[in-house]
Formats: structure tokens, sequence, C-alpha cells
């Protein structure tokens, strides 16, 4: 992918960039909070561990992902899928690897460039819920379901009431982008600087400061030319010295999203919409009275807000959630790679790189006096710091030889590289602040003498990897491609006895159409079958993992008198013998060209297999001790690719269509347990509802199966095993019908079964590229298909709760329902984990469009500007769904693992953007 391929995409993150634009690659936002980090999976999950894919920027393995960089400073990307691309990097490639070229200098006069754009957010939809009457109405007849007296008399007094989702909603949200660069180039010297800013508000919390995301970035890529080859020598006749230097700058507030445990999405979803967000008068009053001034929160205008008085932490006023001030997330990102290029002469060149990621990154806090809810209240102020700071280096040598002689092409590559990283945290808090206008000023040393502040460090870590590598590639005319690589790894994270691995690989490839023998028609220009295998590693699993460790101190009575002994507790047994997660690889594919390569298709078939996955072992419960962690799982990936690109002209016109699609099919198969299976996600009141089993795709949705609902009792009793006793003898009619899978006569909690999947069977992308004469024209689609949603956003066994209003569908007599049954509050029979909260997953996204125009270079030049570029853009213009919720698109919550995915909890949905903006260069 290049530069082009990235133009028009309104993504502040590279990583999101790069969503449908690659087939094998599928790239899910964790949240359309600003900033918030993508999913990235390239062929599936690879490990129930961190499957995040290793990141090369100009040589330099980055840690923390590469949210520092700024999409306009960069060249080209490369997806490296294959086991054989990526055994060069050995160890870090088992998922993937991602190499980022940041751009240089052309040759020719001094360029200036400066791109502005500011853009609109808002919320692409509503979910749909009850507004008050509907409320009442429904609680009423939930009551009586459940035996009780209705609470609303009148419930049509309410009328429509509050719209919470209204209330939280930031409409029109800004987002805003400055970037200037400056580069050229001689034949001595080459270089690019940079700087950028970028600011984005939320969509949720951003008017209240909650929700917001800044980052400046600056670079300077330069390369100087010492002595070059046009000396008239055979040898040390060039030399070039690069240095590539970055410096990131972030600041960022975020709400808690996708969490069941009170969120300020999810609030808005579950709080009663006969409630108001602020009260006055005697209301306000007695709310003081109840629970306390000092605990009270304000609006701007002075107005109080409403406390629900549930003691629900998923039912808060979620306005005055927004009003408390939040922590400030912060970080700093150096990152350098200085490289020296000698041309050593007679095919052989030398490169020695010297590469250092420094980061630095904390958070800043205040917590004032307040009062949500009996679950959600702070009775004593706080200020709170949070410092990190982590430290990678790297250093490579690498010898190559480039030998062409009569058909034959020979290339060697050899090197050696050794890699560090180290960081530590530290952590501090102060109570009862005297001066809440000044939380981080205040007298310290009285309030540790109170024992008012506390103070910790996090464990320091140290990870240090060495390793040699090899490779050899042969081309003999253009027809046939051969390729062998092996590297040989050192990792401080395994135990002596397994700290070094070997990962091989080799590629072969036959060039068909360049076969004499085969005489293609005009038609046909490309034809190429290639293969590949290959094995690499992952480490990524932490540091000291083979290792025991204690726990925290334990203490215990000893002797006649009694004496109380402090000690120490084994906290979990080491293995020395734990080695590499191994990913082995199997890749077939061709690619073929017509019409002289205008129209062109690629089809990879890939099994992925990862052996030795790390797990904890099983141990008997009376060994007193955490299990360690050993080689005992295995996943598998298979999967087809398909990449398809047509260029064409009409007159003037211009017109360039890539498409890609991937299918996955991804199966645990062996977790190494005595049970077969690992229980992961759970909600409240429900139960597991993730899980990972042998022989299934991981993760999947854990649940009972239902049948419909019972319309009358005659169903009810006609609903009997295979002995003719009632399988739901406390059932009565509108309840919800479950099927006893294990047909053991009984509906129990071994029926609950595999009702679903998160991870979509296919992937794809569509993108239209158009010129004609000064406008140009581009249409990004992307969308997932084979998947499912866990919508949790169901609260039916929490009384006070909101309902989505597909429940107005529910079943209130027989024949009114066969999907939804009857309401009754605080259920915890009809409202288990079932495939009643099993939703079609599949979209189709218009993710970004835009349309530009060039002014002419006679009307600009007039004005010393070489080039003036106007543009409108859109970003989630479109979605077509049948999911009801806020959005389709859900990770599992977090960058690196995948246990809750595609599970709905409020997630916070990414925003509809209308951007205008403008290109200018001299």
């Amino acid at each position: 992918m290049s530069a082009d391929d990235l133009d028009g995409k309104a993504a502040v993150r590279v990583d999101n960039a790069l969503k449908g634009l690659a087939s094998g690659v599928t790239v899910t936002s964790s949240s359309g909070q600003p900033g918030a980090a993508s999913q990235v999976r390239i062929r599936g999950i690879g490990t129930i561990n961190n499957s995040n894919p290793l990141y090369i920027v100009d040589g330099m393995p980055i840690e923390g992902g590469i949210d520092y960089l700024n999409p306009s400073d960069i060249e080209s990307i490369e997806v490296l899928k294959d086991a054989a691309s990526g055994a060069i990097y050995g160890t870090r490639a088992a998922n993937g690897v991602i190499l980022v070229t940041t751009k240089g200098g052309e040759k020719g006069r001094v360029h200036v460039n400066y791109n502005f754009s500011y853009g609109w957010q808002n919320p692409w939809k509503h979910r749909d819920v009850l507004n008050a009457t509907e409320y009442a109405v429904m609680m009423n007849e939930g009551l009586v379901n459940a035996g009780q007296a209705p609470i609303y008399a009148d419930p049509y007094q309410y009328g429509k009431g509050t719209d919470w989702q209204d209330e939280v909603f930031n409409d029109n949200a800004g987002v805003v982008n400055h970037e200037v660069n400056v580069s050229g180039a001689s034949d001595k010297i080459n270089y690019y600087l940079s700087m950028g800013y970028y600011h984005q508000d939320g969509i949720v919390g951003g008017n209240y400061d909650r929700s917001n995301y800044s980052r400046l970035s600056l670079r300077s890529n330069t390369s100087y030319t010492l002595f070059d080859d046009t000396k008239d020598r055979d040898w040390l006749n060039k030399l070039q010295i690069s240095a590539n230097i970055s410096y990131s700058r972030v600041k960022s507030k975020a709400i808690d999203a996708n969490s069941q445990y009170g969120s300020p999405l999810g609030s808005a979803l579950y709080l009663s919409p006969i409630l108001t967000p602020t009260v006055s008068g005697a209301a306000a009053e007695a709310q003081s009275n109840l629970y306390g001034e000092q605990y009270m929160l304000y609006d701007g205008a002075g107005r109080m807000y409403t406390v629900p008085g549930s003691s629900y932490q998923e039912m808060n006023n979620p306005l005055a959630m927004l009003s408390l001030p939040g922590d400030l997330g912060w970080s700093h990102k150096f990152v350098a790679n200085f490289s020296a290029d000698l041309n050593i002469g007679y095919g052989v060149k030398y490169r020695i790189s010297y590469g250092a990621d420094l980061s630095f990154w904390g958070s800043d806090g205040y917590t004032p006096l307040y009062y949500l809810s009996g679950n959600n209240k702070a009775t004593i102020t706080n200020a709170h710091q949070s410092s990190n700071r982590g430290t990678v280096w790297q250093l490579e040598n690498v010898l190559t030889w480039d030998k062409t002689f009569n058909k034959h092409t020979i290339n060697l590559v050899a090197g050696q590289s050794a890699m560090q990283n180290t960081g530590m945290n530290l952590y501090g808090a102060l109570q009862n602040l005297k001066d809440i206008n000044k939380p981080f000023m205040n007298n310290t040393s009285a309030a540790q003498s109170r024992g008012e502040m506390s103070a910790s460090g996090g464990p320091a870590y140290e990870h240090t990897l060495s390793s040699y590598f090899f490779r050899a590639s042969y081309n003999y005319d253009e027809r046939y491609m051969a390729q062998f690589t092996v590297r040989r790894d050192g990792s401080s994270r395994f135990g002596a006895n397994n700290r070094y691995a070997t990962f091989p690989s080799f590629s072969l490839g036959w060039n068909v159409i360049n076969e004499p023998y085969f005489h293609a028609p005009d038609w046909l220009s490309n034809l190429k079958i290639r293969g590949s295998w290959g094995k690499n590693g992952n480490d990524n699993i932490g540091d000291f993992t083979y290792a025991a460790w204690t726990a925290s101190p334990y203490n215990t009575i000893l002797g006649k008198g009694e004496t109380v002994v402090n000690g120490v507790q084994a906290g979990s047994l080491a293995n020395p013998d734990l080695k590499w997660e191994e990913s082995e690889q199997t890749d077939l594919g061709i690619d073929l060209g017509f019409f002289k390569n205008a129209l062109t298709f690629s089809l990879d078939y890939y099994i992925k297999k990862t052996n030795g996955m790390i797990i904890s072992m099983p141990i008997p419960n009376y060994v007193g001790a955490g299990a360690p962690l050993g080689n005992v799982g295995d996943m598998e990936n298979k999967g087809l690719e398909l990449e398809a690109s047509y260029k064409w002209n009409i007159g003037k016109a211009k017109f360039h269509a890539k498409a890609n699609a991937s299918y996955l099919k991804n199966k645990l198969k062996n977790l190494g347990n005595t049970s077969g299976f690992l229980e992961l996600g759970a909600m409240q009141n429900t139960g597991t509802i993730t899980r990972g089993s042998n022989d299934e795709p991981f993760p999947y949705f854990y649940g009972y199966k239902t049948a419909g609902i019972f319309q009358t009792m005659d169903e009810v009793k006609a609903w009997v095993n295979k002995d003719g006793e009632m399988l739901q003898p406390k059932a009565v009619p509108g309840d919800v019908r479950f099927v006893d899978v294990d047909g053991n006569g009984a509906i129990d909690a071994a029926d609950r079964t595999k009702i679903g999947k998160g991870m979509p069977d296919w992937t794809f992308g569509f993108t239209l590229n158009a010129e004609y004469k000064g406008f140009d024209f581009m249409m990004m689609w992307q969308g997932t298909a084979g998947n499912d949603i866990f919508d949790a956003t169901r609260r039916t066994d929490v009384q006070p709760a909101n309902l989505p209003s597909y429940l107005l569908n529910r079943w209130t007599g027989p024949g009114t329902s066969n999907k939804y049954p009857r309401f009754v509050v605080n259920d915890g029979t009809n409202w288990q984990s079932s495939d009643l909260y099993i939703t079609d997953g599949s979209y189709i996204r218009l993710k970004n469009i835009q349309l530009g125009y060039t002014l002419p270079q006679f009307i600009t030049k007039k004005f010393f500007v070489n080039k003036l570029r106007l543009f409108v853009a859109a970003e989630n213009l479109l979605t077509l769904t049948k999911y009801a919720g806020f959005d389709p698109e859900i990770s599992s919550g977090d960058s690196t693992g995948a246990t809750s995915l595609g599970v709905d909890y409020g997630v916070y949905p990414q925003s509809r953007t209308i951007t205008v903006g403008f290109n200018l260069g001299f």
C-alpha cells in the first residue's frame, strides 16, 4: 500500500487506515472514542494470548503500537502475511508483520506543503429504547407478571420523557488537522521534515472535556552520501549515512465504554426516561438532605444533577458521570534510527543500524466528593498520578551479496540483531485534599503522617533478544524463483532449557508466462504460481513467566504460644521447559494479469497452525500454588484471500478499482486441559457468555438454544423428554422454550452450548479512484459477513432498567410473539444467556468518500503557489446492517486479546464525519 492508498482516509491512527485495504487483514476499531486503538489480526487469531502483529517502522520494531505516527508521513505500508516473507523477523512474526516506510525527499527544488482539514462528527444512529410512557406501561406489566403491584398509576402522564442518548451525545463534535512538511534532495543529501497537530473531541462527553485526543508529531528524515559510485573504482565506492528521528506528544481523556459495570453510554440506555437530568427547588433540597450537599454535582448553569436513587452502578445519571473531571492520559515518544550503508564492492554491501525507542506515559487524575449511587460514590477526595518509562534499543549488522551472471541472479543476506526492552512504573495518590483547586500542591508531609498518601512502584521489566539470520534468493531468467530463510533467536522470556529456537522457511515461484514454450494469448500478461512454507515464533507473553514467584505476605500461627509468623506463599510454580509459541504456515497462491496488467487477480490459500500455545497447565488442587504456564495448546486458521485490480480510461477520465475478500475458518484445536474448555467472558447475573473449547472457533458465544415461546399451557405440558416428563415444569405461557441439547431429559447447565461467534467468516473491501481534469474522487467500502454479536445491553434482570423498543413486540397473549418472551421484572429465567441475545453482526459500510479539485497551475502560479487542492470528505456516511445497536463493528474491548470478541455492553460508536480541507504546495 502506498501513500496514495491512504489519501482520503480520515484516520488518526495508521492501523485504522488499513481497514478494508488488504486481504487477510482484519481491522476492528475497539471503540469510536478519539484515539482509540484498533485490533489488527493477520490471518485470524493465532493465540489466546497477544495476537497483535509486529510493527516495523523504518527498520525499527515499535513497542505499544504505531499511534504516534502521522499518517501523512507514510510513504508505504507492506503487510507480511505468510511465514516465508516474515521469517526474517523470526520470533516476533507469528502474528504477521506490518512494515511502515516513512517519506523522504525528491530531487529538484525544495517542496513546502501545508495541509488543513476540519470536520464535524455526529453519531450515525441512536438505539431505539422505550420512552417514558412505554417504560411505565412495561414496568407495570412486568411487576404484575412477577406477582407484585404496579407502581405507575397513570403511565401516559409522563409523555416521551428524557431521551438520555440525546443528552449524552455531543452533536457536531470537532476534529481538526494541521500538517506542514518541507522536503528536497540533491546528489548528496535527502531530507524530509514535518510537523503535525491533530485534535479530536468525542461524540460522547466531548463537550464535557471527558472524551478527546490530541497529538503533536515531529519528524526529521535525512540522509547524506559521503562518497558515491561515480568514482572510478570497484570497491568502497559509496557510503550513505541516514537518520530518521521522530517525536510525538499525545494527550487524551476517555470515558468508560463497552463496560457492563457502569459507563455513561450504558447508563444512557438503562436509566429510566421518567427521570429528568437535573432537579430544582424542593426536589433538590430533599436530594441534598438525603445524600449530603457536599456530594451533589451541578451542571454549568448551577442546576443539581438528579440522583436516580438506585444502588445499581449500571444506572447512574450519565450527565453527572460526565461532569466528573476524569483522568488525563499523556505520552511522549521519541523514536530514532541511525544507519550507515557501505557499498564494499563486487556486489557486497554492509549496513549497520542502531535504533532507539524511548517512551514516557502516564496519567493525572483528581476525584472530588460525589454521590451517583450507592455503589458509585466518593466520600473522600483523591488526587493520583502514574508515570511509566520504557526504552527499546536495537543494533543490527547486515551483509548482502548480489550477483548476476547469464540468466542467474543470486542474493545472499546474513545478519545479526540484538534488542533490549526495559521499563518501570510509579504510582502515587493523595487523599483528603485541603485545597481542591490545587490538588497536586498540598502538604504531602502532613498527609503522609496522617496516612493519606500512598506511593508504589510496579515491577520493573527487562526483555532481551539476540538473533542471527540468513536468507538466500535465487532467480533464473524471471521464470523460476526460490528463497530460503533461517533465523536463530534467543529470548530472555524463556528458561535456560528452551531459550533459543530456530525458525526456517522457504518459498518457490514459477512465472509461467515467461516460459518460451508457453504461447500466451495477447490478453494474458501474467501467470505466476507460488508456494511457501515456514515457521515463526511468538514470545509476546510477558517477562519471567517461566519462573516461580511468591504471593503477597502470608501470616500463619505456629507453636503452643500461637505466635503469628510473617511469611510468603508460593504464587505460581516454575516451568523451565517453557518455550516459544510456534506458528507453522503453508501458503499456495496464483497471480494473474490481463490486458497488459490492466486487470489483475491474486488468489491465496493458507493453513496456519499455532503449536505449543502457552496456557496454564492443569495441576491438582492440593498443590497449593498457581498453575505454571506450559506449551499445551494448539490453534488452527485456514483461509482464502482474493485481490483484484482494474485500471481503465474513458476519454480523459481515469479509473482504478480495487477489491479484496478474505475467508477465514478458525478453530481451537487443543487447550491441553482435562475439561477441554476455558471459561472466558461473563455477564453479571447471567454467567459465562464467551468460551473456548476444543475443535470450536475461538472464542464463541455460550448459552442455551431456544425453540420459540410457549403460547399456551398445553404447549408447556407437551414439551417433554423421551420419558414423557415435562422439560420445563415451572414454565407458563409466554416463557422461553429451551432446548435439551444434551438429551439428558432436563434443562440444566449442561445444555449450554455454542450459540454464535464474533469472528467473521468473510471480510472485504472495495475502493474506487477516479480522475478527470482537475477533479479527483475516492470511495471505499468495507464490511464483514458471517459474524454474530452478543447484545448484552438487554438488562431485563434489573428492575428499573430501560429496555430496547423491540421488546414492545413481546409476548402478551397466545399468538402475539414467538420470538420475545413476556416481560417479568428481575427476570432470571427467560433472559439467561441464550440465542435470544444473538444478532447477525454482518455489515457493509461506506467507510470513506472524498471529492477534490485541484486548481489549474496557470491560476495558482500567479500567487506563487505550486498546488492548491480543495476537498470535501465523509467517513462512515452509510452503514447497512441488521444490528440494532450503536455500531456493528465490535472488537473485544482491548487491543491484544479476543476473549470478548463481539460482545456489546454499550460500545462507543464510531462517528459520521463530514470534513472540508485543502492541500497547499509551494
